[in-house]
This record gives structure tokens, C-alpha cells and sequence, in this order.
């Protein structure tokens, strides 16, 4: 992992590989941002100039290499574009960074150490400029050997950056040093998620997922509760059992608690487990599946925040339930027209065993109600609908209360996760509704993604306010690398996961 550290040296006399400024789209062409006015003075105030010369615009994810000037110890000057100057009044936007040092540090890989001379304005800015390095530099390289124990990217010295220093950062300043260790909590647990989410499913089983959970428990003092397939069995959790019963790898429920002595509130975090989902009996076609590893995201996004509410010593009580299955077909896989007795007691006809996520989800649902939580969060890959609606990088927010869906939404725009408020259409209910079962796990094709929401709905507990985020587009990125975004994993959803927690512990949400 990239150590990051603070530093009030000037650039010119700092060792390190590369100084990296930024660059801002004016009116006129290309602005030196904040934070690089010794390098601007080394150019005798023409850096603009010279970038614009190398076709530097400052537009976002721009990248510019350029050799540093007579007199400084690092060789190289890379000029990283922040999109649209600010207002004289105002600051550059924490996501601009963000994304800024993301790219940034991806482009160093390989590298010792760089120094970051970007703007800090404030605590926040540090927060977004660490966070950005740390998950820009993330590289998932375990399966990649050379025969020798060695990986390749090792091999070929292209490591991820090892030590990030952010100047303009103040060593002493109280407010720059909590926000640099808020920003490593945060990118570290969330780059495990994406660790998790991009380990291959013949290693990642639910059992696997499990013992992960089990560690971290013991290294940050949490309580866990993990629930194998008798125990499922013998609680009534027809829902996860019957999603689980075609393979193998038997399913799990692992409830993870954090909880603080100060404490109040308590959120519930749910997280739908699908560690391969093949579609069961309805077996998803050729080029459907090859990335089907990631279904368990929601359940990844979960295990992090709750690891991070208690490495940040947050004032609230998390509980997290990570709801994890593999949905094979097999002579004991659950079919098409089955009814499953479900944890809550309710029965479900199965229309569709492709539609699995739901049912794992309605039973860690109603294990989450029974406790009567302030609030109750789940986070999944739900479904393609949603990526039909919103595309493949913002996730939906659905809720059954308009207010608390408009502050999750507020809460994931905030760390720089697009969301959007989707709505619970009454209507939409009827098509579930089942001559055999209480309901059915499928209704109308139009408005999918909805329809999942509506059934999810059904099994929060009477009086409980609730919010699903369906992440189906932004969990796992098939595309290129951009910003602080690798290929993969993305871990999307930990950060509003995390800082729903921060509000509610400050009181601020609900």
C-alpha cells in the first residue's frame, strides 16, 4: 500500500521521482492551479505557456510530462489536468482532486516516491488528495507470477507508487493530519473490497469471504457472528438457502458488529454475497457471466465500512450482514416455479432463479429488522435495469422514505460517488403478485430495477427507514482505468456507506 505522508518542504529541494501540480482549464487556455508556484517561478512564470506549447489544456484526466527545471532534486514535472478553473471566491472541487491525484498516481507506478504540490486550501482538500493517490495507485497483481514467486508488474518495476507526499500539508496541524488518516482508513478498506471483489470465485466461496471477515473481526476488536448452511437451516433462512443450494460452496450469513460506548444510533449496512453468480437454472447466456465474480460487491462495499467505522472510532453502531452465496444449477439448485419459506416467514415463488440476489437480500433484511435499527441500508448488484436507466457509473438509490433517500443521495455525492434518487412505483407491485406464494421475485420487465426495489421493500420491518443502493453499474468497471477508477473492482458504495455513519454519529442524518 502507498504511504502517504505530510510535508510543508518546497519542491525544488525535495527528492523524489516526479512533483506532480495541477492544471486548470481557463478561458484563455491552460492556468498553473495553487500549490505549484515554485515550479511556475522555475519557468520564469511561463509554465502556462510551455504546457499549452505540449497541447496541455487542463482538462479533467489530463496528463502532461514535462523535465523539471535547473535546480530541482526530482527529475520530472507531471502537470495533471482539474478540469474548469474555479471562481475567484472559490475552491477547487475535493472530487476534482481527487480524480487528479488518481490519475496522477497511476501514471507513477513504478515510481519510489513523488510529492504532490496540489491545492490545499483546507483539511478537506488533503482528505480528497490522499484518498485520490491511494486509490489511483491500487493495482490488483496476486495471480500474476513469473514462476519465481515474484509478481510481474514487480518484475517489470511497475510496482504501484510506494510514498506519496502531499505538500502544502501542515505535519502539525491537528485538522490535516485526522483528515490524512480518514482518507487512509477509507482507501485502504475500500481498495480490500476491490481486492475482494476481483478475487477469481474458485477462491473467493462463500466460507472463503467468511474467514475473511473473521480476521478483520479479531484485528479491529468486532464482534461476528457467521451462520454455515445448518445453521441456516435450522433458523429458517429459506432465502439463502435456496439461492446457495445448488453448489458446492455452501452459503453463509456473517453478521459483523462494531459498536462504541458513546453510541446512540445504530445503522444496519446489508450486502448482497453472490460470489458466483452463473444464474442457476436460468443460466445466464455466453457473455453474461465472464465477470459474474463481482455479484458480490454490495456484500464487499458492507464488510468495509463497518472495518472502517471502527478503524475511525466513529460514534455509532454499525452492523453489517454480508449475505453470501454461489447461485450454480445443479440436481439441488432451486427451479423455476419452486416456493421458498423465506426467514420472515413470507413465501416466494421463484419465476426466475436469475433474480437470486433478492432473495439472499430479504432474508438479511429481516435478520437486520428484528434488532430495529435507526436505519437500514443494503448495497447490491442487482440488477441490469439499472444499468439500462443510469449507465455504468452511477448507482440508484431507492427508499420508503423520500427524506432519508434525499440525504443518502446528498451523503454520495458529497465523497464523489454518482447516485440518483429512483423512485418506488406503487403500480409496479401487482406484478408480483403470485397464485401459489405471498408474492413472486419477479414482476414487470419494464421498471426492473424497480420492481426489485418494491420486492426488497417487503421484507424491511414495519416502522424501519430504509434505502437500497443498486450499484449493478458502477461495481465493476469493464472499461479503461480513469481517474482514481481501475479496471475491475471498483469498491463502489464503502464511501457513503462510511459517511452515512460519520452523519448519523454526528448527528446530522435522521
Amino acid at each position: 500500500m502507498t504511504a502517504l505522508t505530510l510535508s510543508t518542504s518546497a519542491a525544488p529541494g525535495l527528492r523524489a521521482d516526479a512533483i506532480v501540480i495541477g492544471v486548470a482549464k481557463g478561458a484563455k487556455g491552460p492556468v498553473v492551479a495553487p500549490g505549484a508556484e515554485a515550479v511556475d517561478t522555475a519557468y520564469d512564470g511561463k509554465l502556462a505557456a510551455v504546457l499549452e506549447t505540449l497541447g496541455a489544456s487542463g482538462a479533467e484526466g489530463e496528463l502532461t510530462k514535462l523535465p523539471a527545471p535547473a535546480g530541482f532534486k526530482a527529475p520530472l514535472v507531471i502537470a495533471v489536468g482539474l478540469g474548469a478553473q474555479p471562481g475567484p471566491d472559490a475552491d477547487y472541487e475535493a472530487e476534482a482532486l481527487r480524480r487528479a491525484a488518481g490519475v496522477a498516481a497511476r501514471a507513477l507506478a513504478g515510481a519510489k516516491k513523488a510529492a504532490f504540490a496540489l491545492p490545499v486550501e483546507d483539511a478537506a482538500a488533503v482528505g480528497a488528495i490522499g484518498e485520490g493517490v491511494l486509490l489511483g495507485a491500487y493495482s490488483f497483481d496476486t495471480y500474476k507470477d513469473n514462476g519465481a514467486g515474484k509478481s510481474l508488474k514487480a518484475k517489470n518495476g511497475r510496482v504501484p507508487l510506494a510514498d506519496g507526499v502531499l505538500l502544502g500539508g501542515k505535519p502539525r496541524d491537528a485538522a490535516h493530519k485526522a483528515a490524512l488518516a480518514r482518507a487512509t482508513a477509507v482507501a485502504e478498506e475500500l481498495n480490500r473490497a476491490r481486492d475482494l471483489i476481483n478475487t477469481p470465485p474458485n477462491d473467493l466461496t462463500p466460507a472463503a469471504f467468511a474467514a475473511i471477515a473473521q480476521g478483520a473481526a479479531k484485528e479491529h476488536g468486532l464482534k461476528i457472528q457467521v451462520l454455515d448452511d445448518k445453521a441456516l437451516a435450522k433458523d429458517g433462512y429459506g432465502g439463502i438457502l435456496g439461492v446457495g443450494g445448488g453448489s458446492a460452496a455452501t452459503p453463509r450469513l456473517v453478521k459483523l458488529t462494531y459498536t462504541h460506548a458513546d453510541a446512540d444510533k445504530h445503522l444496519a449496512f446489508v450486502g448482497k454475497g453472490i460470489t458466483y453468480d452463473s444464474g442457476g437454472i436460468s443460466l445466464k447466456p455466453a457473455g453474461h457471466n465472464e465477470t459474474m465474480k463481482c455479484d458480490m460487491s454490495g456484500a464487499a462495499a458492507v464488510f468495509a465500512a463497518v472495518v472502517t467505522a471502527a478503524r475511525l472510532g466513529l460514534p455509532v453502531n454499525v452492523t453489517g450482514w454480508l449475505a453470501l452465496a454461489e447461485n450454480m444449477p445443479s440436481g439441488t439448485a432451486v427451479r423455476p416455479g419452486d416456493v421458498l419459506r423465506m426467514y420472515s416467514g413470507k413465501t416466494v415463488e421463484v419465476l426466475n432463479t436469475d433474480a437470486e440476489g433478492r432473495l439472499v437480500l430479504a432474508d438479511a433484511l429481516w435478520a437486520a429488522s428484528a434488532e430495529q435499527p435507526d436505519a437500514i441500508v443494503d448495497v447490491a448488484t442487482l440488477t441490469g435495469a439499472m444499468m439500462l436507466a443510469l449507465g455504468s457509473r452511477t448507482f440508484g438509490i431507492m427508499s420508503n422514505d423520500d427524506a432519508f433517500r434525499s440525504a443518502v443521495h446528498e451523503a454520495a455525492e458529497e465523497v464523489g460517488e454518482p447516485a440518483w434518487p429512483m423512485p418506488l412505483p406503487e403500480h409496479l407491485r401487482k406484478g408480483m403478485e403470485s397464485p401459489t406464494a405471498d408474492i413472486a421475485n419477479m414482476g414487470e420487465r419494464m421498471g426492473g430495477g424497480l420492481v426489485a426495489g418494491l420486492f426488497l421493500r417487503e421484507f424491511v420491518g414495519e416502522g424501519i427507514t430504509w434505502a437500497h443502493l443498486d450499484i449493478a453499474g458502477p461495481a465493476f468497471n469493464e472499461g479503461g482505468a480513469f481517474g482514481y477508477t481501475p479496471k475491475g473492482g471498483t469498491g463502489s458504495a464503502v464511501r457513503t456507506l462510511v459517511r452515512l455513519a460519520e452523519l448519523t454519529a454526528e448527528g446530522d442524518l435522521g
